[in-house]
């Protein structure tokens, strides 16, 4: 019987990274081909024959039975890739279509929020911004994000109005044209602390409770977080399997807000970082991934 053969798209700064340094020993435990493929090792054609389209370092190679995207800001030419193995009948964790969602924080929240999921009260930023019209929907202290963003990076608390326009005037003259901001309500009940929920194949696998390591008020571990197992209750089970589901997500990271005593979600990531998630709970995440792939290729092939 042939190994399964699985890609994992990345950048290629990222081959050596924690990620994929587990993923590569997973594999080779499990008897499972893996290769780590940066976009820019891959060319398209767009042809009848649709076997040979895919040139990997300039040679038509055999395609994989799964490829799994893990790009942080997922550009025009990676989903074109995506897109061209779901046309030649690769399976792909995740699908093009929740990618290009998830990478935006904004339509990800006009997602979650027509299904009646709770989320932060979110406005997008127009300039020049009307603070007065700001100051009439939030209060202070109010976050403000980059559209596009993980780990942390874009996001900003602002504690007073001169703040507000330092930053934002900062932001303005610095940044990309294309950069969109959101400001969002700041949840005080969940500073410096959150739930980040790992949802694989329609399934809670575990979550992790986050908290800032000094007196920050972000809570990423890649930021600097401490992270604990935490256990999942019905409501943070239900709300993070169905954000995944309404994104489109077989693999996700879901990041939970306490509020009061209620809870509201706050991102939905698709290629969720583990290192501290593995710590948290000792769950092995790569291997989870695994089994969902191989009893997703087996029902495609019956």
């Amino acid at each position: 019987m042939k190994p399964t053969k699985i890609w994992i798209l990345e950048r290629k700064s990222d081959f050596s990274s924690y990620t994929s340094i587990r993923f590569n020993e997973v594999a080779r435990n499990a008897g499972i081909e893996l290769k780590l493929v940066a976009p820019e090792e891959i060319d398209l054609i767009v042809t009848k024959e649709d076997k040979k389209s895919i040139i990997y370092n300039g040679k038509i190679i055999e395609l994989p039975d799964c490829l799994i995207p893990r790009i942080g800001t997922v550009t025009y030419y990676a989903l074109a890739i995506i897109r061209h193995f779901e046309r030649l009948g690769v399976f792909i964790l995740n699908p093009s279509q929740s990618m290009e969602t998830a990478k935006d924080k904004l339509s990800t929240l006009q997602l979650l929020s027509s299904n009646n999921i709770p989320i932060p009260k979110t406005m997008l930023a127009k300039f020049p911004l009307n603070t007065s019209f700001v100051e009439k929907e939030f209060s202070y202290p109010l976050i403000i994000k980059t559209v596009v963003g993980s780990k942390g990076r874009g996001v900003f608390l602002v504690e007073n109005r001169n703040k507000l326009n330092d930053l934002v005037n900062l932001l303005e003259i610095s940044k990309d044209p294309k950069t969109n901001l959101i400001l969002q309500e700041f949840i005080s009940a969940s500073k410096g602390r959150d739930i980040r929920v790992i949802v694989i194949g329609g399934r809670a696998i575990g979550a992790m409770l986050r908290t800032a390591s000094d007196d920050s008020f972000k809570a990423n571990y890649s930021t600097g977080g401490k992270v604990i197992s935490y256990k999942i209750d019905p409501t943070i089970e239900w709300l993070a399997v169905e954000s995944a589901k309404i994104v489109g997500l077989d693999i996700a990271g879901i990041d939970i807000l306490f509020d009061q005593n209620s809870y509201k979600v706050c991102e939905v990531n698709s290629y969720p970082g583990f290192e501290g998630f593995e710590k948290a709970t000792q769950i092995n995440i790569p291997e989870e991934i695994f089994k969902y792939i191989l009893v997703r290729l087996e029902g495609t092939s019956s």
